[in-house]
């Protein structure tokens, strides 16, 4: 088995996947995990003195950090009073993959019309590879996941929805590597894939939309489950 490393998934072409300086996509990714984990709370003010001095660096890169973190909706800015940490709560995993099952049909049905030969070839070179994988690796599988559905997406015309499906994908897969696949949801996922792959080959763009958003829902709810469970257990 190939190394993870060899399957980094990649924006579709011409989307930049950080779009800052080195130093303020490094301090994007420090605050973003701290957000996500925890270490820095809900509504918690982000000063940029403070944030410069607590990874050693100038205050550019971090107001460059920031405004990625606001565009991604981990940030929030209040007039006259700063920058805020945003509640990732439910309502906020909801919101995003409910914008995933009104764009991602589209796209797909997009994809259906204009599928070549390699491309089905890929999908189903990915797709043995998520097999092969078979939930080992959740981080590889991840990779490879969001490679598959790139495959899809990355020559559609329409460069907004795809950098908005990106953007929220990346939000998507970092809350989501708190929890583990349930064996129900491992098993829809390998499934909805050889249906997709199969709705391609027959030309279905009408079936494969609609199989697209039951799969971006189901994930969704798949990670708002895991997210009530985890606060259920808190609370008890």
């Amino acid at each position: 088995m190939a190394e993870t490393s060899d399957f980094r998934a990649q924006p579709p072409e011409g989307i930049d996947a950080i779009g800052a300086s080195s130093e303020g996509a490094s301090l994007y990714q420090l605050i973003r995990d701290d957000i996500i984990e925890g270490r820095l709370a809900a509504n918690e003010r982000l000063v940029v003195t403070d944030l410069a001095r607590r990874h050693g660096t100038s205050t550019n890169p971090v107001r460059e950090a920031l405004q990625l973190l606001r565009g991604e909706g981990f940030v929030t800015f209040v007039p006259n009073r700063g920058a805020r940490v945003r509640p990732i709560d439910q309502d906020f995993v909801r919101d995003i993959y409910e914008i995933g099952v009104l764009i991602e049909p589209a796209l797909t049905r997009w994809f259906v019309n204009m599928a070549t030969v390699e491309d089905i070839a890929e999908l189903e070179r990915i797709q043995d590879l998520i097999e092969e994988n078979n939930f080992a690796d959740t981080f590889r599988h991840s990779e490879l996941d969001t490679a598959f559905h790139t495959v899809m997406y990355q020559r559609h015309y329409n460069r907004h929805a795809a950098e908005l499906w990106w953007k929220h994908r990346e939000v998507l897969r970092a809350v989501s590597r708190r929890f583990n696949f349930t064996l129900a949801r491992r098993a829809a996922i390998l499934s909805e894939h050889r249906e997709l792959i199969a709705h391609v080959k027959a030309g279905n763009a009408n079936e494969a939309g609609e199989l697209i958003a039951r799969h971006v829902e189901g994930s969704g709810r798949h990670i708002l489950e895991h997210m009530r469970a985890r606060n259920a257990a808190r609370a008890g």
